[in-house]
């Protein structure tokens, strides 16, 4: 029978492994624990679903229901589609890179289902962190979702879908930027 023994540095890593902690706590300004791993199947009250990150100079929130970090303060001034692409691309928010435009699907998950909203007031949870002031009442905000006969937008006010045809340089929306995986 042969035996096998490992190198001290393959056993101070296997040790490290068993020894780590099963939580990370993240830099927060919010109360409520930092889970690496999204709760798909549970919801949160804005007050703990939403952390201001301060290791990104509070300039960014997590999400716990979809572990995507949003910019804190979307970008002012409407844009065409591909300079609110470049301008996420090129965006170092919080001291990071890695911004991108969210997906249809990413950006209604920020908004409650609200039928008819006459005050065109963004339609996001009673107490969230972010500050709008950027963004005019019933705004629209770009995605990253497309197909070749058109690129997409999303009313704050009421997550309706709208339709930017070909070329979508002629039509305007705001951007907002988010990091994670995901996105189409």
């Amino acid at each position: 029978m042969m035996r096998r023994f490992l190198c001290p540095s393959t056993l101070l890593a296997a040790l490290m492994v068993v020894l780590a902690p099963t939580t990370t706590q993240a830099q927060i300004t919010a109360p409520g624990p930092y889970y690496a791993v999204p709760s798909w199947d549970q919801t949160f009250p804005a007050v703990t679903r939403f952390v201001i990150l301060s290791n990104m100079n509070s300039e960014a929130v997590l999400d716990r229901e979809t572990g995507l970090v949003w910019e804190r303060t979307p970008g002012g001034g409407e844009t065409d589609f591909l300079g609110a692409r470049i301008s996420c691309f090129l965006r170092s928010s919080g001291g990071r890179k890695g911004w991108r435009l969210p997906s249809v699907d990413e950006l209604t998950t920020l908004l409650l289902p609200t039928p008819f909203n006459p005050t065109f007031t963004p339609a996001l949870p009673p107490g969230h962190p972010f500050d709008l002031s950027n963004i005019a009442l019933g705004a629209s905000v770009w995605s990253s979702t497309a197909d070749p006969s058109a690129v997409y937008a999303v009313g704050l006010a009421q997550g309706n879908l709208l339709v930017a045809p070909p070329p979508p340089s002629q039509t305007q929306s705001h951007r907002w930027c988010v990091r994670g995986p995901g996105g189409r």
